[in-house]
């Protein structure tokens, strides 16, 4: 198993993809090896690009905010992307893309081992749920082996939808309420509507599979969020709650 540092170092040095032309600097990703939780975005937008941070924008302020409202802090959370560079123009990434970085997402969640997972928006929605939509899932924790996954719409959504603002402040609450059930959780078939079995609804699925190869490991020292403007924010379009990526 690599550590965070040293997938750190793997992504910055990274041309595996045309991407890595365009950049200005890779974004590994941020936070802690022994983090709880663990946010996963699209991409680094604008600023996350000049500034090699995830969610340093607009939408990683509102980010601040959400996890202020749990008790939580930028330092306790991991914090990353389905691609660790920006894609010109802040277009979406290509499934390409998504599958050439892969490795080094699935040795971030090896190394670290988050309880919770949290996919932000579509994009970040599919590694677990392909086929799936962001409006149907969002909210909805379900187990994949050992963690939980909680996919949530992008913080940018609300830069684009002012009355999705307290649509994702109230589903944020979700994160708060499963690291404090301690995940005292039967291993169940998935609950029925009328089943309060447990705030988890747990499905069969099984986990994904992690390369044992994969090495990439990614941890920058977090650092207080400094920045407001357009970034891995990623604010593109004002299409439906696209879950923008960062």
């Amino acid at each position: 198993m690599a550590d965070l540092s040293a997938i750190h170092e793997q992504v910055l040095d990274c041309t595996a993809c045309a991407l890595s032309a365009t950049r200005t600097n890779a974004v590994p990703g941020e936070g802690p090896v022994n983090a709880r939780v663990m946010f996963v975005g699209e991409g680094p937008g604008f600023n996350e690009d000049r500034q090699g941070r995830p969610f340093i924008g607009a939408a990683g302020q509102f980010l601040n905010e959400l996890l202020a409202s749990i008790g939580l802090r930028r330092e306790d959370v991991f914090i990353t992307n389905m691609v660790k560079c920006r894609p010109p123009n802040n277009r979406d990434p290509f499934p390409v893309e998504i599958s050439t970085c892969s490795s080094y997402l699935d040795a971030q969640i090896e190394t670290i081992s988050p309880d919770v997972i949290i996919p932000l928006g579509r994009h970040a929605l599919s590694r677990w749920f392909p086929n799936e939509t962001i409006s149907k899932l969002k909210a909805k924790p379900r187990r994949f082996g050992s963690q939980v996954v909680l996919p949530l719409y992008h913080p940018a959504a609300a830069l684009h939808n002012g009355s999705l603002r307290s649509v994702i402040m109230d589903d944020f609450q979700r994160v708060r309420a499963l690291l404090d059930e301690a995940y005292q959780v039967p291993t169940v078939h998935e609950a029925e509507p009328s089943e309060q079995v447990s705030l988890l609804e747990q499905t069969a699925v099984a986990a994904p599979a992690v390369p044992a190869s994969a090495n990439p490991r990614v941890a920058a020292p977090a650092k207080p969020d400094e920045s407001a403007a357009t970034g891995a924010d990623r604010p593109t379009s004002a299409r439906s709650p696209r879950a923008m990526g960062n």
